[in-house]
């Protein structure tokens, strides 16, 4: 099977992964402006008014919201052009995945096995693409894997560890301390956030490059045959 392009999809993950993070430090400011506002109300009450209350509610839970909403559309994209890479790669791989296509999507959700499931599936991925790579290796599951890789998968697992410590804080949020500590703690998360889309990001162009350089390269030129009666 040929390989299908990939840069369009490629581009496109990419492009959703910077607007994610673009979010993410809006919601950043979102919430500054609210923890600075809970301080004013807590040193000056007559200083802020109803209105201020009601404005930075409705701005966080509206932040809220567009966070959801870009970060969904960009899991979606991303999974697209993962499929598409994944695809290329059984092509240049002379041996099987270790994860079936299935755990591309349920890999990343599904208990304890999202761990590395996920990780797995990329760094097969990576080892198929690269030029050179399945030559130095016997298998996808001793291949040499890839620094950039690993820094993405440790980012994105402390990024989600630091995302649920954030919502079991805003949850149990009750009074103005706890809701200001809950919105500085979501500033980290933001943060986390934001490093893993710029590494996601590197091994996105990487893996594109990568398939897109041996789909464009030139067919070798079949060996001539010297004919002994000449």
């Amino acid at each position: 099977m040929p390989l299908r392009p990939i840069r369009t999809l490629g581009t496109a993950a990419v492009v959703m992964l910077a607007a994610d993070s673009l979010v993410s430090v809006l919601s950043s400011a979102v919430d500054v402006q609210r923890a600075l506002l809970i301080d004013r109300f807590l040193t000056e009450p007559a200083s802020v008014s109803q209105a201020d209350g009601d404005a930075s509610d409705t701005l966080y839970a509206l932040s809220g919201l567009v966070e959801t909403v870009v970060y969904v559309a960009t899991a979606v994209v991303f999974l697209i052009w993962l499929f598409r890479a994944r695809t290329n790669a059984e092509t240049l791989s002379p041996w099987p995945h270790r994860r079936a296509r299935p755990w591309l999507i349920f890999g990343w959700g599904f208990p304890i096995l999202c761990w590395w499931y996920p990780k797995q599936i990329v760094d097969d991925i990576w080892t198929a693409s690269k030029p050179g790579a399945v030559e130095e290796t016997g298998n996808l599951a001793s291949a040499r894997r890839s620094g950039l890789v690993w820094a993405w998968w440790l980012t994105w697992l402390v990024s989600m560890w630091v995302a649920k410590g954030a919502g079991r804080r805003y949850l149990n949020a009750e009074e103005l301390p706890e809701m200001r500590e809950a919105a500085l703690f979501d500033i980290a998360v933001n943060a986390a956030y934001v490093v893993t889309a710029a590494l996601a990001v590197a091994v996105v162009l990487s893996i594109t490059r990568f398939q897109e350089e041996r789909r464009t390269a030139p067919a070798p030129m079949p060996s001539v045959v010297q004919d002994p009666a000449v």
